[in-house]
């Protein structure tokens, strides 16, 4: 049975009655995303809520309780409010509150009117980014990843629908049900800040050398991931490091080790970093097959393509994709790497005017998201007619007037 204390410990907790849900913005394995505001703090949110039916059904069935590598699916569920209750990051979601119903459970992050990385990439005149915009992305990307390794939160599902834009223009990392937990690594870099509209000190505003400079300031698959096996973690005695044997992310965006099942631990998330940056270079992942088996094989197999001359970047791409993790390139190296030459690293979360800024007011949003016709949602029914066993098909009307779309892996953050 869900403790509803144990969820709700430390954190807000919301009542449907205080919350105005305005429309579904999309479906994952497990739950709703809905699109909500707080009438009490007249704020936006992003509320994702899964059926408590769902998830006593699935945890009767689990074959472990490791927090964050499956099998318990409330584990999993707590196991991820409990990492998003510990963030304190610019890049990173904020914990607005927890909901929990006789009939589902949830909780509530800011909602990032950027929406993701690929719907950007997809308002690109060529549906591809630029090098600096690359580089600007790429940057934050790292050190969101830096941050994350340092708790030991090895986060495994890195792709653009995962990665949103915020509303001041920096990126957010969103969706860490695949998120797993290891011996922590030491911090070596880069402080964390804990707004991205501080003011920069003078000695950073004098600095003119920084990439990110001269174009800041002006505007510009199924999810396999659900399917879990040997969920257990290693601790191998050739390299001293604990890994995990879980099989988990996205068919297009997993490491090698990942599929071969020898263990893995945070290179790789270096892999997906290179695989997004292939996909935002080029417009395409590089080891897309026609089917899941020759996707794996491609992985395993096959080098990428990196078509062009040779530049920092595509010297980058091909060293975040090697396909042994223990040559596989990785914090240091890439921060050093000479893609990123001159990036005062310290500075990237103070830039004020990031290459894109959504610029939407919340009426807009909420105009913009809303559906014609549809005041309030009632979301215990409508999670339930999707994940329940009822087979009542009215939650179908509801489903075609709010537009509701299958998304990947709650993309819609």
């Amino acid at each position: 049975m869900i403790d509803d204390e144990e969820l709700n410990r430390n954190v807000p907790t919301l009542d449907l009655d205080r919350l105005e849900v305005v429309t579904a913005l999309g479906r994952g394995a497990k739950g709703v995303v809905f699109l909500a505001r707080d009438q009490v703090e007249d704020e936006i949110l992003a509320l994702k809520v899964i059926s408590r039916d769902s998830i006593e059904k699935k945890s009767n069935k689990g074959v472990t309780n490791s927090p964050g590598n499956g099998g318990n699916e409330y584990r999993r569920v707590s196991f991820e409010q409990q990492v998003l209750k510990n963030f304190s990051h610019p890049l990173l979601p904020r914990l607005r509150g927890l909901l929990a119903t006789d009939k589902v459970v949830g909780y509530a992050i800011d909602y990032c009117p950027g929406r993701d990385l690929n719907s950007l990439r997809r308002k690109q005149t060529e549906k591809m980014f630029s090098d600096d915009l690359i580089r600007f992305y790429a940057a934050e990307l790292v050190l969101a990843l830096e941050y994350l390794h340092n708790l030991g939160i090895v986060y495994r599902d890195l792709k653009p629908e995962n990665i949103m834009v915020q509303e001041n223009g920096h990126l957010m990392l969103v969706d860490f049900d695949l998120s797993t937990k290891l011996p922590p690594r030491s911090p070596k870099s880069s402080p964390v800040l804990n707004s991205v509209n501080k003011t920069p000190p003078d000695s950073v505003k004098k600095k003119r050398f920084s990439p990110f400079h001269m174009y800041c300031n002006s505007g510009i698959s199924p999810d396999d991931a659900s399917s879990q096996s040997s969920v257990d973690s290693q601790r191998t005695g050739s390299d001293s490091v604990e890994k995990s044997n879980s099989f988990v992310g996205t068919e297009e965006y997993v490491a090698p080790e990942i599929i071969s099942g020898d263990g893995h631990d945070f290179a790789v998330d270096w892999w997906s970093l290179g695989i997004v940056l292939h996909e935002m270079l080029y417009g395409t992942t590089p080891f897309r097959g026609s089917n899941r088996k020759e996707t794996f094989y491609r992985i395993l197999r096959k080098s990428p393509e990196l078509v062009g001359e040779p530049t920092p970047l595509r010297n980058l791409i091909r060293k975040l994709l090697e396909k042994d993790p223990k040559q596989r390139i990785e914090l240091e190296g890439i921060k050093g790497h000479e893609f990123f030459k001159g990036v005062d690293w310290e500075y990237i979360l103070q830039i004020q005017r990031p290459p894109y800024i959504p610029g939407q007011s919340e009426n807009e949003i909420l105009k913009g998201e809303g559906s014609e016709g549809i005041k309030r949602i009632d979301v215990e029914l409508f999670v339930q007619g999707i994940f329940g066993d009822s087979k009542n098909k009215s939650i179908e009307n509801v489903n075609k007037n709010v537009g509701l779309k299958q998304q990947n892996a709650f993309a819609v953050f």
